[in-house]
């Protein structure tokens, strides 16, 4: 409806508290009113701007979808504004606004809002120092939520990666516990059915065994269900109990019906049965050893992957980085999403890469964000990594994916600030932005090259040059 607002009410504005009472009446004129009641919804995010707001009394709350989730952003009271930096810039609303108390606001329609900032400087340098205010405050805090996000992605991939070789090293230990207690029951058996000669013979066997499975081929799927039918009937024959369950150890340790002829003649047909127990279970506790160490092996390889990855035992100073093993780090920290998104990675490491002067940590921070984000584009596709040496001796990184591609007329915003391609709430729009800050930071250049099948992101640091201190 038609403003009856007076210019003694807009006075008490302090964005309007120097202006003039004819300055005042045309804003007043030109404006209309807006009631909300609690709940009601202000804007979305992504919408295009409508006008100009005066918040006359009453509260809002605002804000911003990251990663599907509603992060509060601001909340704005009786006497603020909102709404002229996007009016500025020609851009959407980067937040949700709410009412949080009943809602009296001023509109200003868009051509009102430009008219009032031609004739009214006052307004305008306060208009610009809110705009520049209110965006530095939003970058930090979005930054921030970038970082956070992106660490509560890596923190869940991690989880998952950890949580497999865990569960496998869990599962090991509780079968070998039932294992080793029934190895030492057949052990019992044996040395009532055997005589000194055979014992000492018998004893032996695990160690000949583990030698000769060392040295014999590998047999593909086919090939050992094969062998494990050949052993399971030949022991069935000999009417030896659990024949199915006693072949597949014993296949999986390299044996076949000549050896198990062999021990035939050396062990009575009372015993032959006790013995070939004994041995299937030892082969699968030794087998269940394995689990666990290649489990723990496993989760030291990614304990160590964090430590090297966030530089946990380095001073936050300069240092000497190998790039390649950062990369290689960040691909381990991010394998969860790699599988998850069924991508491919293929390696082409130059030569001789020199180590490069830099704070490691924020390097990784580069290769995190711009290999999140090929993962993201390749979707059920590849990603290359390369890496050389340039001629002016700098060292060159490019990581590239295969997806469809940043159309030509955006190409060159990709590194604005909250710029992103993709859906509302999908992303922040500071991954690339935040990655670009750290290569200038180290004297660097990123940009990206970018054709329907193939973007590439380039980045070339320097060997040796002094790391920029400015953010």
């Amino acid at each position: 409806m038609q403003s009856i607002i007076t210019s003694d009410a807009l006075r008490r504005v302090s964005l309007f508290s120097g202006l003039s009472w004819e300055q005042l009446t045309w804003i007043s004129g030109k404006g209309t009113e807006v009631y909300l009641r609690p709940g009601q919804k202000i804007a979305s995010q992504g919408d295009p701007p409508d006008g100009f707001y005066v918040i006359l009394e009453g509260q809002s709350e605002w804000t911003r979808k990251v990663g599907g989730q509603e992060v509060h952003a601001v909340t704005l009271g009786a006497g603020e504004v909102f709404a002229e930096l996007i009016l500025l810039l020609d851009a959407p609303y980067p937040t949700t606004g709410y009412a949080l108390s009943e809602l009296h606001l001023f509109k200003l329609e868009p051509d009102a809002f430009r008219e009032m900032l031609a004739i009214c400087p006052e307004v305008l340098r306060s208009v610009l120092a809110i705009a520049i205010e209110r965006s530095q405050i939003h970058e930090s805090v979005s930054q921030q939520q970038a970082r956070l996000i992106s660490l509560g992605n890596m923190a869940a991939g991690l989880a998952h990666e950890l949580n497999n070789p865990a569960a496998a090293v869990r599962r090991s230990a509780s079968d070998a516990r039932e294992t080793f207690s029934t190895l030492s029951s057949h052990a019992f058996d044996l040395a009532c059915q055997l005589n000194p000669e055979q014992r000492a013979y018998v004893s032996n066997l695990p160690r000949d065994i583990a030698r000769s499975a060392r040295e014999s081929p590998e047999l593909d799927t086919l090939q050992r269900s094969d062998r494990e039918d050949e052993v399971a009937d030949w022991l069935d024959e000999r009417g030896i109990e659990n024949a199915w369950e006693l072949a597949p150890p014993l296949v999986g340790a390299g044996l076949n019906e000549r050896w198990l002829k062999e021990l035939e003649d050396r062990v009575s047909a009372e015993a032959l049965g006790s013995v070939l127990s004994w041995l299937a279970t030892d082969l699968t506790g030794d087998g269940l050893l394995k689990e666990i160490e290649e489990g723990s092996e496993r989760i030291s390889e990614l304990v160590e992957a964090v430590k090297e990855y966030t530089y946990m035992d380095h001073a936050p100073s300069r240092e000497e980085v190998d790039v390649r093993e950062g990369i290689e780090n960040t691909l381990k920290m991010l394998g969860h999403k790699l599988r998850k998104e069924n991508v491919t990675v293929t390696r082409e490491y130059g030569p001789n890469l020199p180590r490069i002067a830099a704070y490691g940590s924020e390097l990784n921070q580069i290769w995190t964000n711009l290999i999140d984000n090929a993962i993201d584009a390749a979707g059920d596709g590849s990603i290359r990594i390369r890496t050389a040496t340039c001629a002016d001796g700098r060292v060159l990184i490019e990581i590239s994916d295969d997806g469809p591609g940043i159309p030509e007329e955006i190409q060159d915003r990709v590194f604005e600030p909250f710029f992103t391609t993709k859906e509302v709430g999908a992303g922040i729009g500071l991954g690339l932005d935040i990655a670009r800050r750290a290569v200038e930071r180290h004297g660097g250049e990123i940009r990206a090259v970018s054709e329907p099948g193939e973007t590439r992101m380039e980045v070339r640091l320097p060997l040796g040059l002094p790391v920029k201190e400015t953010a």
